[in-house]
């Protein structure tokens, strides 16, 4: 029952519609990602993930990870796995072409990696900690550092990880206290343990490369002492060959709810006279540089809901149609879709996704737009927007993405519950992306105070006019009108609370930390309505287009022949595959598809703004309530 196809379609349609794909391949540097070589990628992508990960999900689920003296031992089929995604040039696919990389946009990196989450989320957190990491080494680490390492990392004979959190620290790494003592070489011997390190040791790959925060014995306190170590866990000699066993080793694993087979694990440095690491960049600046992995990795977490959201949904879309139970309509041995309420979840769910890929998508242009485009102005202004929304993107996507596991599971009803049907596995794994890389009220703080409060709120108002400039040309388009109004109601919201955030952020800082979240739900739900309703008039244009082409061959042909003509192209364009001549990547069918969802979306979750904002407005109720209202 838990198959996964991707959702080429509606990959391709927001590709072309609001992200602009022809235009990212006119990028300097991006020519490559033409829009037919991108649409066969998806293609190729989509079987790797349907034939080969997805298969070995739900048993690696079951194995989970063991401990085995110094060994971490991951789930059967995961190294062949890793071998035909190495074998397969995937693993570099975005990555610089200096160092064995493709080199691909972000706008392409983005769907491909949401169908490798879909299909086997526990897997595909090994590759994508590469990523953050490569542009952490690249930015940071010197020549001779990026020659040795890079291109065997780039390559997938070595694996990375990410070594931040300690058990007294959690998310406040200014409490650090690895420990870093220069040695005679210029090398460095760290001495401490990290805690919640995602494949922190394996035997997948020949090396593995830990990037560790620590701080020298004489640094500065906070984070402005603290630095970046590269640490392997074999040492590499100057021609690249692998030396000793480093002085790290995995103490422990943890006994997690969900991503089973991926190993997160208790790391210990230097307990047999210090581990061999070496500076990356300059003493001191390890969140600096940390923060370039961390961008990455919060990126990469924002596809995490998408993708376990459409994998729950593929499964409860495929029972509801299987499942016959009571009477739909009056009528019995009906599948259970068609019952009101179950065709209501379903809607839901699938509104919901396509919102979160359509907010996502754009952003991951804003990444190529940021680095290749021509323009300083506008590269910066995609900077700027990053910046901005990359704590929403992390954050609602990740909150909606859990609501949709559980309407899936809702949809199964009792046999949800079990783990024999296999859905509640993708609520179990997606549990944990609301947390890691920063739970949604770190999100959301930062979202307030770094982005909204120390500007004064100006790249939101920029944004804000942008969307308001496509309110206007929504509200040009008769049959959407309606969306038009909705949208400008609920940024009309979204400005009212970033106003009471501004007037209160100096005077009243409790309150605006105790309103962040709310207002990250409200921001979150005002940008997604934005790409819907880009999308809803994306698909009406196509539909009139379609319609004016057959009402053109219609008047261009004569007698009943030219009324046989116009018919046909009518039912061809009702018919026709995606990326059919005269259909674009859309037939009819799909585009009205499209134009519910968006009604659907203006109906239930633009409704959902206003109490956002209220909620916003009445934060000091949490400030204001007593310690003795939190204990029964």
């Amino acid at each position: 029952m838990d198959t996964y196809g991707a959702p080429l379609r509606d990959m391709r349609f927001i590709l072309d519609h609001l992200v602009g794909i022809d235009s990212i391949a006119a990028l300097p540097g991006c020519e490559a990602a033409e829009p037919e070589l991108v649409y066969s990628i998806l293609e190729e992508a989509d079987k790797f993930a349907a034939g080969v990960l997805a298969p070995i999900n739900k048993s690696g689920d079951l194995q989970g990870c063991r401990l085995d003296g110094d060994r971490v031992v991951v789930p059967y089929g995961w190294q062949e796995a890793w071998d035909q995604f190495v074998a397969g040039g995937w693993l570099g696919l975005s990555l610089p072409e200096q160092y064995g990389g493709q080199g691909l946009p972000k706008a392409l990196w983005a769907p491909v990696w949401e169908m490798w989450f879909s299909a086997n989320l526990a897997f595909t957190m090994l590759p994508q900690l590469t990523l953050g990491q490569t542009e952490a080494l690249d930015v940071a680490a010197d020549e001779a550092m990026k020659a040795l390492y890079l291109p065997r990392i780039v390559s997938g004979e070595w694996a990375c990880n990410m070594s931040l959190t300690e058990p007294q620290a959690g998310s406040d790494l200014a409490a650090v206290r690895m420990r870093a003592e220069a040695a005679a070489d210029g090398s460095y011997r760290l001495f401490g343990q990290k805690i919640f390190i995602s494949y922190g040791d394996h035997e997948l790959t020949d090396n593995i490369v830990h990037l560790v925060l620590a701080r020298l014995p004489d640094a500065p306190a906070g984070i402005k002492g603290i630095s970046l170590f590269l640490v392997p866990k074999f040492l590499v000699n100057a021609d690249g060959s692998l030396g000793a066993k480093n002085d790290v080793r995995a103490v422990s694993l943890e006994h997690k709810m969900g991503i089973h087979g991926s190993p997160t694990c208790t790391m210990a440095y230097g307990d047999q006279g210090g581990a061999v690491g070496y500076l990356v960049g300059e003493l001191n600046r390890g969140i600096e540089y940390m923060f370039v992995m961390m961008n990455e990795a919060r990126f990469g977490v924002s596809l995490h809901g998408v993708a376990l959201a459409e994998r729950a949904y593929q499964m409860a879309l495929r029972y509801a149609n299987e499942r016959s139970q009571g009477k739909v309509a009056g009528e019995a041995g009906r599948p259970i879709a068609g019952h009101p309420d179950v065709k209501r979840q379903l809607l839901a769910m699938r509104t919901r996704i396509f919102a979160m890929r359509a907010l996502v998508y754009p952003a991951a242009a804003w990444f190529d737009q940021a680095r290749h485009h021509p323009s300083p102005e506008a590269a910066a202004r995609s900077r700027r927007y990053i910046d901005l929304l990359m704590p929403v993107l992390k954050g609602w996507n990740t909150e909606t993405g859990n609501l949709v596991c559980d309407d899936a599971i809702q949809v199964f009803g009792g046999m949800g519950f079990v783990e024999e049907t296999g859905v509640a596995q993708h609520y179990r794994d997606g549990r944990v992306t609301r947390i890691y890389e920063g739970t949604t009220g770190i999100q959301a703080n930062d979202l307030v105070s770094r982005k909204i409060l120390r500007e004064n709120g100006a790249t939101l108002r920029e944004l804000v006019a942008e969307i308001r400039a496509d309110v206007a040309a929504l509200a040009d388009v008769r049959e959407l009108a309606g969306h038009a109004k909705a949208l400008a109601a609920n940024v009309d919201d979204l400005e009212r609370a970033t106003d009471f955030l501004l007037a209160n952020g100096s005077s009243d800082p409790a309150t605006v930390q105790a309103a962040a979240v709310p207002f990250l739900h409200l921001a979150g739900l005002v940008c997604a309505g934005w790409r819907v309703a880009q999308a809803a008039r994306a698909a009406q244009g196509g539909l009139a287009a379609a319609a004016s082409a057959g009402a053109a061959a219609a008047t261009g042909a004569a007698g009943v022949a030219g009324v046989a003509a116009a018919a046909g192209a009518a039912g061809a364009a009702e018919s026709a595959p995606a990326g059919a001549p005269g259909a674009g990547a859309e037939d009819a069918g799909y585009l009205r598809g499209v134009l519910a969802l968006a009604s659907f979306w203006f109906a239930t979750y633009a409704p959902q703004v206003r109490g956002h904002a209220d909620t916003v407005a009445a934060s000091a109720c949490v400030g204001l309530a007593p310690d003795t209202a939190l204990w029964a």
